[in-house]
């Protein structure tokens, strides 16, 4: 097609002869340092345009440039299908791949800003006591003189030396040692005794402190040079430590040249980073090793049936079909006094704690039968039901028996560092004002430490957090080490600043306004500026593109495609490279129409550094925004491949053809059908009580029998109240799932359904084997089909010689996979088709059965709507065929590698796999986003399959940021307002028109303005 505005010498991208997958001898230029968007429907080429060709071959030719020592430690892409490209820049891709599986990584390590943190505490953190609450500081002896000299005037003061703690050998030997030094009195513990003219003290029963009393001295200006000398005395002996005892009032003071406690004296070593690392054996929370939650048995597992007595098997292994552990049970019965046969959930709290946590030190009388059959009685305490899991499970080698005993166990937080990861020295050192109200102390909190939070990890734990607001700090006394101004000591209990793990679990939002409103005094200023800018740079530009409801904490194990993906976005922004080719994949999904305008906005800031950025996009916005278009098509698949038109997105829609412009410009319109109404004897499924992560006890209902939109900003809690919740406890109560719902209180109107089939947007499959054929299900009733043919029983052939992926009928030359690897060493790697069975993935034998004149592996070089028209007869292949046509995919290949499928084909294989299903209108179907990579075109076959769903009387729920989508809704249920601890409430809830007339609602505002183009 005729390029309307071509750009010419270097501003231009040229592509000659592009034939990857699909593409058609495709040429065409595009202009560079501009924002370049292409579109299209899903499979017509875009994909294999923008990142197997372009993005290809750019990065192909940065490695081939590089040595041959460098290349070995690359992955080099396949070369493209392509003739010739010129005017290319170093390439970046960035996909919507999730940011891993590490239950180690998190938001903050991926984007680097917990690095920055870390480095940031090691140089002005402050140390604090988890006892006390006071800052630990190193001091100088002149200040431990002028404190001293603070006193009333002529106080009598003693300078001790703490030289032992807790020690049991031979005190004479050590007083011995210290008379001989020239010191005349000790303090054992607390008690001062001579040593002079006598014998030594006597020696405690027990352990023993003891204090060199080094001088004896009033509090007087003229003593500033002995009491001077007494320190440094004192502080020799005893490592660094001294201590003042006011010798009228009994009390002490510590006192220490390193990091310590002024009261207890407990120290700290000096500040580095890698304190501060959860991955690092230095910093990581001993008791969870850095992951914030540790693996234990859950009580309400082990209890598999608490309505059952433990004669009747409450609890699996202690019942009557178990002699041994039921003999147990009865002596636990007969000492603590309960009945066997009454249900475990109506016995006494206290009893049920002693059944599965054990008896402690209490011994109980056990009767065993001995040898012969002769009873015997042994008395001794009760283990547990739990703890002899655990022992079970710490001793077993047997994979059957973790297998057996994992499905009783849950992940739960750390009862030590309570999901902080850090270890207790982390958690207590502090930046910043205000008083840190997550106090660690000895007494009242767990493991020592009274946080609230817990990082998100990968199953994603549930929390309520607790931002609290702090007062500001002043400043009006000096650090000992680095002389600049600190907040005074605050009162015992009482922490000024905030510690790391606090930082973390800030939306990220709120954390940016922290580093904006704090800046430290002093020299800590000077060191502290150039850290804290990176950290501010890094937070502009997460919540720039829309992520200002995450936290540092949340896992990244725990990111959709479209946050991993912008977050890797901002990261490329905050490189500042200039020059390069970025390529992104749908970096709008999960993004809510109020925050595009800052996604655009960031990629116009990269386009304006000298980038050019060419983005693979269905969003309207985007579209409208670009500076220059593609439009792909005219249809999928083999349809498609061609260029359609290209422009500006004003020229785009002045083109007939093209059916992306077609919709820009109004002339084609996605119809909202009529609506079932919701009346007054509609039946409802609720979910009450609804508390998971940012969600505020909400309230859900859904109407059965109806098309129900979930909305809301990112991060509003749609993933939490549907997918978390909701999902989660119907699979519990339905199919006795083991995956624990989100806190809630109940679920009501589980009686209307008996079935729920939910579609995440996991990828179906990233190896070669995987093809739409095996993943739905086709493959295994063709390849019976193909074992029941004559000639086939004749050999004895059964449905498994018909795979490629086990011996037998495959070709063993190439295993099955049609193609085989030749290494090129230095060059990137080449698949070439097998020679022995040119590409057709089984052997002469295999390949000699027909059916219907096609063997098995012309069958899977067969497109959908080519398969349905062989298989029309059979109705197990046929279904199932039907359903791929349905959901708009009748050119893909049944065959075809699943590597090679693009993110809308595979969404819509996975959505088919579950439609073939048999269904009923006790049904309920949940779909998460489900128009992910598809063109407007395509979003109208999605609804046409939604609504066939729910004519059949099945309920289907969306969770959706797309307008086309939420306007042919019969309920929409709007979460928000804001994101994180801003959203989790229901804003508005009804008919697309009741919310769009909702003041107060994000999509409200944007769904009215559809719905009035719509009219």
């Amino acid at each position: 097609m005729k390029n309307l505005n071509p750009p010419t010498g270097m501003d231009a991208i040229c592509i000659r002869g592009a034939r990857t997958h699909n593409l058609k001898n495709v040429s065409v230029d595009l202009p560079r340092r501009k924002l370049v968007v292409l579109t299209g429907l899903s499979g017509s080429g875009k994909s294999s345009l923008a990142f197997d060709t372009l993005y290809a071959e750019g990065q192909r030719r940065y490695v081939e440039s590089l040595s041959a020592y460098a290349r070995q430690f690359l992955q080099m892409m396949d070369k493209p299908d392509v003739d010739v490209i010129t005017g290319l820049s170093p390439a970046i891709a960035i996909e919507q791949k999730t940011a891993g599986h590490n239950p180690r990584s998190t938001v903050g390590t991926v984007t680097e800003i917990h690095d920055y943190l870390r480095l940031l505490y090691a140089r002005v953190g402050t140390p604090y006591c988890p006892e006390h609450g006071l800052p630990l500081r190193a001091q100088s002896v002149s200040q431990m003189v002028d404190q001293i000299l603070a006193r009333p005037e002529d106080s009598r003061v003693a300078i001790l030396a703490p030289v032992a703690r807790g020690r049991r050998d031979d005190l004479a030997a050590e007083c011995r040692r210290l008379q001989a030094l020239g010191f005349v009195r000790v303090r054992v513990n607390g008690a001062i005794q001579p040593l002079d003219g006598g014998a030594p003290p006597a020696a405690p029963d027990g352990p023993w402190d003891l204090d060199v009393v080094v001088d004896r001295l009033r509090a007087r200006p003229d003593s500033r040079q002995r009491l001077a000398e007494s320190f440094e005395t004192a502080l020799g002996l005893a490592q660094g430590r001294a201590l003042a005892l006011d010798l009228d009032t009994g009390q002490e003071q510590a006192f220490s040249a390193a990091y310590a406690c002024p009261v207890c004296a407990r120290g700290m070593g000096a500040l580095e980073p890698r304190l501060f690392s959860f991955n690092n054996p230095a910093g990581a929370c001993p008791t969870c090793n850095g992951l914030g939650q540790v693996e234990t048995f859950d009580p309400a597992r082990v209890v598999a049936f608490p309505e059952l007595s433990l004669a009747a098997g409450a609890i699996h292994g202690w019942d009557r079909r178990n002699a041994f552990s039921y003999a147990m049970m009865a002596s636990l019965a007969q000492h603590y006094g309960f009945d066997l046969d009454t249900p475990f959930q109506a016995l006494d709290p206290a009893v049920r704690d002693r059944i599965l946590h054990g008896s402690g030190s209490q011994e109980i009388a056990f009767q065993y039968l001995g040898e012969g059959g002769v009873p015997t009685l042994r008395r001794h305490a009760f283990e547990g039901v739990i703890p002899n899991l655990e022992r079970r499970w710490r001793e077993t080698h047997s994979s059957a028996v973790r297998e057996e005993l994992g499905r009783l166990r849950h992940l739960i937080l750390c009862p030590e560092c309570r999901g902080a990861r850090l270890c207790s020295e982390a958690r207590n050192v502090l930046i910043g004002p205000g008083t840190s109200e997550q106090v660690e102390r000895k007494a009242g909190a767990v493991g020592g430490d009274g946080m609230q939070g817990a990082n998100r990890g990968d199953s994603r734990s549930y929390r309520e957090d607790e931002q609290r607001s702090r007062p500001p700090g002043s400043a009006d006394a000096r650090d000992a080490v680095t002389g600049s101004e600190v907040p005074p000591d605050p009162g015992p209990g009482e922490r000024r600043g905030r510690a790391l793990y606090e930082i973390e679990s800030l939306s990220l939002a709120d954390c940016r306004q922290w580093f904006l409103d704090w800046s430290p005094e002093g020299a800590r200023r000077e060191v502290a500026d150039r850290i804290i800018h990176e950290i501010r740079a890094r937070l502009d530009f997460l919540v720039n593109v829309g992520l200002g409801y995450l936290s540092l904490d949340r896992g990244a194990d725990t990111l959709s495609g479209g946050e991993a993906q912008r977050i890797r976005l901002a990261s490329q922004i905050g490189s500042g490279l200039t020059g390069v080719m970025y390529v992104l994949d749908e970096p709008s999904i999960g993004l809510h129409q109020r925050d595009n305008h800052r996604l655009i906005d960031t990629l116009r800031q990269l386009r304006d550094l000298g980038n050019s950025v060419i983005v693979v996009e269905h969003d309207e916005d985007m579209i409208r925004a670009a500076d220059h278009v593609l439009d792909m098509g005219p249809g999928a698949g083999e349809q498609g491949g061609c260029v359609i038109a290209q422009g500006t997105p004003e020229q785009i829609m002045a083109q007939p053809q093209s059916l992306t412009g077609q919709y820009l410009s109004g002339a084609r319109r996605i119809a909202i059908p009529p609506r079932r109404p919701v009346g007054p004897d509609q039946a409802w499924l609720r979910a009450l009580g609804c508390r998971g992560h940012n969600l505020q006890s909400v309230d859900l209902a859904i109407p059965v029998g109806r098309l129900t939109c979930v909305t809301g900003v990112s991060g509003s809690g749609k993933s939490t109240l549907i997918n978390d919740t909701l999902v989660a406890a119907l699979a519990q109560a339905l199919n006795r799932a083991q995956t624990d719902p989100a806190p809630h209180e109940r679920i009501e109107g589980l009686e209307a359904f008996d079935k729920i089939i939910s579609v995440d947007q996991n990828p179906i499959g990233r190896t070669p084997r995987s093809n739409p054929a095996t993943y739905t299900g086709l493959f295994t009733p063709i390849r019976e089909l193909y074992a029941g043919v004559p000639e086939a029983r004749l050999r004895g052939y059964d449905p498994g010689r018909f795979s490629f992926n086990v011996k037998g009928g495959r070709c063993e030359a190439c295993q099955g996979d049609g193609v085989v690897r030749v290494e090129m060493h230095f060059l990137p790697d080449m698949y070439v088709p097998c020679e022995v069975c040119e590409g057709r993935r089984y052997n002469r034998e295999t390949l000699d059965i027909r059916y219907r004149g096609l063997t098995i592996s012309e069958v899977l070089d067969l497109t959908v709507a080519q398969a349905l028209e062989l298989f029309e007869a059979v109705p197990a292949v046929a279904r199932k065929l039907q359903t791929l046509m349905d959901v708009g995919l009748s050119y893909i290949r049944l065959g075809q590698s699943a590597t090679t499928l693009s993110g809308g084909e595979a969404q819509r294989i996975k959505l088919s796999q579950e439609l073939s299903r048999r269904g009923s209108e006790r049904t309920l179907y949940v779909l998460d986003e489900p128009t992910t990579g598809l063109h407007f075109h395509d979003i109208e076959v999605l609804l046409d399959v939604l609504r066939r769903l729910v004519d059949a009387g099945s309920t289907v729920l969306v969770i959706e940021h797309n307008l086309d989508v939420i306007k042919t809704a019969d309920w929409v249920v709007d979460l928000g307002p804001e994101g994180g601890a801003g959203g989790g409430r229901i804003v508005a809830q009804g008919t697309p028109e009741t919310v769009a007339a909702t003041p107060g609602s994000h999509t409200g505002r944007w769904l009215a303005d559809v719905l009035a183009r719509t009219a």
